[in-house]
């Protein structure tokens, strides 16, 4: 398959919080495939509307943001850099994820100290850096839009991304935009949802590569999880 953008994500290695989270968003991003997404009672509109906007992207959290391959980069040298960039890194552990919202999206989100989980967001997009092609003008007033502080602006500027290094938060991403009167109905079926599946306390333990295809959708390349 052929991909139009790259990222660095974390995808669940438990298989029953991969599977919910598949299910829920309608795109199983391991396989490739959609998902049948379940008929929940409760919910204040369907699911496949609730979840339309992070649906092409799976469930994940973002590591390294999408970006397009360097004219001067091959796919084989990513791949290789992202293999060796997993052999080096320690696994990361907070006390546990919590579903909060986020502005009017809902998101799983790290409780407790979250420094290493920013430390391997950190080192992933400065080490692949190499491989990313510089934003378009475009890309770039689209990121300028959300209304962007001076720090971000940098960031923006230097990785082609605003909220990246210190401005990263480590969050999987669960629902679409949502009018203010439907996040607390959803985050209550979500909670119920989610009972029992979020590992306490949570371990990232490897990071996925994945591409985005000519579909719109992200699908996964490699996984790989870090040494013991």
């Amino acid at each position: 398959m052929e991909y139009k953008r790259y990222a660095v994500y974390y995808t669940p290695s438990d298989e029953g919080l991969a599977r919910f989270g598949a299910d829920w968003l309608g795109w199983d991003i391991a396989r490739g495939e959609p998902a049948d997404q379940p008929e929940i009672a409760g919910l204040p509109a369907p699911l496949a509307e609730l979840t339309e906007s992070p649906r092409p992207y799976g469930f994940h959290a973002t590591i390294k943001p999408p970006f397009r391959l360097a004219p001067d980069q091959a796919e084989d040298a990513l791949f290789t850099a992202f293999d060796r960039l997993c052999t080096q890194m320690p696994a990361a552990i907070v006390d546990g994820l919590e579903l909060a919202a986020l502005g009017r999206f809902l998101a799983l989100v790290p409780r407790g100290d979250a420094t290493k989980l920013q430390g391997v967001a950190a080192m992933t997009v400065e080490t692949l850096d190499s491989f990313r092609a510089p934003p378009t003008e475009a890309e770039l007033a689209k990121r300028r839009a959300a209304g962007l502080s001076d720090r971000q602006e940098a960031l923006l500027e230097r990785w082609g991304y605003p909220y990246v290094m210190d401005e990263f938060r480590f969050h999987m991403t669960l629902s679409s935009k949502l009018p203010k009167d439907r996040i607390e109905p959803v985050k209550a079926v979500l909670a119920q949802q989610l009972d029992g599946l979020v590992p306490e306390p949570f371990t990232l333990d490897g990071l996925s590569l994945v591409g985005e295809g000519e579909d719109g959708f992200f699908h996964l390349i490699q996984r790989h999880t870090f040494p013991a």
